[in-house]
């Protein structure tokens, strides 16, 4: 594709984005993450046995690769056997990712912060619909312009510096994880919601931006 069009944020660093094995990348660079495991393709594992590996006793289950909580599944005993029969074919074309519910998502929300420029922007915060733990508004989740904290700020920031090279933009999900500490839940590169309207001068930042890279 970059033979064709230039991109804003590289070609590379876009197919990176594309897959949540990203997440063991920005870990290794010092990045606090949620904590997660990955399931490859073609894997012959049963999710009530990683349950029982990690010690977590509710986990959310999706693809590496995937959108707008496609195929993402809340599982713990109760339902590991029915989820487990639901992704086992995934597995065939697809990794998938394992990750601990973390309560925060329902008790409080998940804050999204636009980095332009290596500088931060503005914030949202996203709350699911009561009774749901996904935060996409695709399932009735909603935001609202969110003041993030300094140790916010500073870990949105550093999570688009470790990346090589660095994006132009980008926008980073966090949440306050049961180990106490803010963490990245996703890092998206790839025509990323960034909420221009919660911060006109956001779209003059970004324009600047595009506009060093030309």
């Amino acid at each position: 594709m970059q033979a064709q069009t230039r991109l804003v944020n590289d070609a590379a660093t876009v197919r990176w984005n594309l897959d949540k094995h990203y997440l063991a990348d920005l870990e290794a660079r010092g990045v606090p993450v949620v904590r997660s495991r990955f399931v490859e393709r073609g894997a012959a594992v049963h999710l009530r046995e990683l349950l029982g590996e990690t010690g977590w006793a509710e986990a959310v289950v999706k693809p590496c690769v995937s959108g707008a909580a496609r195929h993402t599944y809340r599982v713990n005993a109760a339902n590991a056997d029915y989820v487990n029969g639901v992704v086992r074919p995934l597995l065939e074309s697809e990794a998938l990712i394992l990750q601990p519910f973390e309560p925060a998502v329902v008790e409080h929300s998940e804050d999204s912060l636009m980095v332009v420029g290596g500088r931060h922007s503005h914030a949202v915060r996203k709350v699911a619909k009561a009774g749901d733990f996904r935060v996409q508004d695709d399932h009735g989740g909603t935001t609202s312009p969110y003041q993030p904290t300094a140790g916010q700020v500073e870990l949105a920031e550093r999570v688009i510096a470790s990346c090589r090279p660095v994006p132009a933009y980008g926008r980073v999900d966090l949440i306050h994880d049961a180990l106490g500490r803010d963490a990245v839940m996703e890092l998206e590169l790839v025509e990323p919601e960034l909420w221009p309207r919660n911060r006109p001068e956001a779209a003059a930042e970004l324009a600047a931006a595009i506009g060093q890279l030309l």
